[in-house]
């Protein structure tokens, strides 16, 4: 009994360690980022290519083509890594990693329950959107270190579609804010026990996921690897690893956005009414049904020119995200 007594005790004092919790934590969240991207990049493969009827990503594996992620894997794995000889090796190399780290830190913050979370900060969603600017810089240092002008362009164009975006993502994520009061994710997501935001706040949500799309850049707002142009990019003269780094920065990203879309305006892990579905499996559903959206529209719209897009967000989205703040903030005062 007292050897029982002694090894619970022990075990507790174990998992109250500071450093344990912490390594515990940043596995989970690594494991979460490393598993969950890829199987939306799997769904993406399966998905276009029914789309579109490409009959390659359903042979390579007996049944439905299940090896097509382990021989996409393997590719990157077996190519050469070149570097320019002209290219800033070290930010070179070091710009996958930038453009990959800002998603890793959103999951951080991202409740998948009300007890399923790494951190519950109190200024949440201010994170949030500040890492999912930082990727971009990620993107800059890979088209200014490439040494190639068409990476260059590809990168210039990131920069301009981020500074365009991210207001009316930013603006409309503040409105959500000011209706449920509070600045923390599971606070967000408290508040819509009653009521999922997307209700009152349709308008919000549509803007938040076209400015998450161009934020990703994503079709139709792929101009920054508009190959038919650019080649693709500040991604061109990347190989191998590298290049497989920046593909999962993407399919990250399109899960971080997927999941602040849910907290914010679907309820995150509160389960519809009347249907006792478990927190988690609530919030990956919303994850998974967001982020096929995603992959959707890449089959579906063409390409933006540049000048609409920006036009399309400058003369569109902004004035439109003011006037549903406005909204907002007479809404909250009157009622």
């Amino acid at each position: 009994m007292i050897l029982a007594e002694t090894g619970v005790s022990v075990f507790s004092s174990l998992f109250s360690n500071f450093w344990v919790v912490l390594l515990l934590k940043t596995i989970a969240v690594m494991g979460f980022f490393l598993v969950v991207p890829l199987g939306v990049g799997y769904v993406e493969h399966k998905g276009l290519a029914h789309m579109q009827a490409r009959l390659g990503p359903m042979e390579a594996g007996r049944f439905h083509g299940w090896a097509q992620l382990v021989a996409d894997g393997v590719k990157f794995i077996q190519k050469e890594d070149v570097v320019p000889a002209a290219a800033d090796r070290n930010v070179f190399s070091l710009a996958p990693a930038v453009a990959m780290i800002p998603y890793i830190a959103i999951l951080v913050v991202l409740p998948i329950s009300d007890s399923w979370f790494a951190e519950n900060l109190d200024v949440g969603i201010f994170f949030v959107l500040a890492m999912s600017s930082v990727s971009v810089i990620g993107v800059m240092m890979a088209g200014w270190s490439s040494a190639n002008k068409f990476s260059l362009i590809g990168a210039l164009r990131a920069a301009a579609q981020l500074i365009a975006y991210e207001l009316p993502l930013v603006i409309a994520a503040a409105a959500v804010v000011m209706q449920a009061g509070t600045l923390s994710m599971i606070g967000i997501v408290e508040a819509q026990q009653d009521l999922w935001f997307i209700i009152p706040q349709l308008p919000g949500f549509l803007i938040f996921m076209i400015a998450a799309f161009a934020e990703l850049q994503r079709p139709p707002f792929d101009m920054p690897i508009a190959d038919s142009e650019i080649i693709f990019g500040a991604y061109t003269e990347y190989t191998g690893l590298k290049f497989a780094f920046f593909l999962l920065a993407e399919y990250g990203g399109i899960v971080a956005f997927s999941g602040i879309a849910a907290v914010l305006y679907l309820g995150g892990y509160q389960p519809l009414p009347g249907i006792p579905i478990p927190g988690p499996l609530m919030m990956m559903g919303k994850i998974g049904a967001l982020a096929f959206f995603f992959i959707w529209l890449r089959a579906t719209y063409p390409r933006l020119r540049e000048d609409q897009l920006q036009r399309f967000s400058w003369l569109g989205l902004i004035p439109l995200s003011l006037a549903l703040i406005m909204g907002v903030a007479v809404a909250k005062v009157a009622f």
